[in-house]
């Protein structure tokens, strides 16, 4: 399988080194690669590639799966930080599975990316998150305590996300998502995108109502009950077991 390599690694670095661009978005966002190291998971071998950006201070990463300098139709999957989900396995959210079945998913590929994004609550920060979740103990669904707090239903921007792709010299990609925000907010950021992959978890009792909420207020493509499927969901699911070949076949 091949990877990026030492000398691309380097001239990544060296063209990154003292990268500045007009930028992405309204906001101007610039990003550059800071370091690449190798990264094994239980999930498989990966590279790990750091970003600078010039919008906050934070450290958004790509892990990286072969080769995708120039290439096209790369998997992606765009992942915000949940703290609660990702590291403590809350069951309010489907986060940590999300992040665990990307990874594996594009484990089992040629090539692929995860990039990682600090935008913890969907981009209204760790505080504000606990106490959104707070108003939803009292009854209220995840828009409604947004909203609450004086935020829309999703502060995410994914400037910074589409910067990183082009900083990673990709062509086009095939976006992992059940999102259509995501889909056309990296399309209005001039990123190509040739397909998208669903990405649906099996919901548990204390996210059927969060997973509910984002379908029917926040326009996710998803269908928790059985119902006929849009047109976009008519996707073969990957599931445990399936080979590499079997993947590629459905989804290049």
């Amino acid at each position: 399988m091949s990877t990026i390599t030492e000398d691309q690694i380097q001239m990544l670095l060296d063209e990154n080194c003292c990268h500045e661009c007009e930028g992405v978005g309204k906001d101007n966002i610039c990003v550059r690669i800071e370091a690449i190291a190798e990264l094994p998971t239980r999930f498989g071998d990966f590279q790990i590639v750091a970003f600078w950006n010039n919008r906050d201070e934070k450290e958004h990463v790509a892990i990286v799966k072969g080769d995708v300098l120039d290439a096209e139709d790369v998997p992606v999957r765009l992942h915000s930080e949940c703290l609660t989900g990702d590291v403590m396995g809350s069951l309010r959210c489907d986060c940590r599975d999300q992040l665990e079945a990307a990874l594996r998913m594009i484990g089992r590929m040629d090539k692929g990316i995860v990039l990682y994004l600090r935008q913890e609550g969907r981009g209204i920060g760790l505080i504000n998150k606990i106490r959104a979740y707070s108003l939803q103990d009292q009854g209220l669904d995840t828009v409604e305590a947004n909203l609450a707090l004086g935020f829309r239903d999703d502060e995410r921007d994914y400037a910074i996300a589409a910067h990183m792709l082009m900083s990673l010299k990709v062509k086009s990609i095939n976006l992992i998502t059940n999102n259509p925000k995501k889909i056309q907010q990296l399309k209005d950021y001039g990123i190509v995108i040739h397909d998208r992959i669903p990405h649906i978890m099996e919901p548990n009792e204390h996210n059927i109502f969060y997973l509910e909420t984002k379908a029917a207020k926040s326009g996710h493509l998803m269908d928790l009950h059985g119902k006929k499927h849009l047109e976009e969901q008519s996707d073969r699911p990957i599931v445990e077991g399936m080979t590499t070949d079997q993947i590629k076949e459905m989804y290049g």
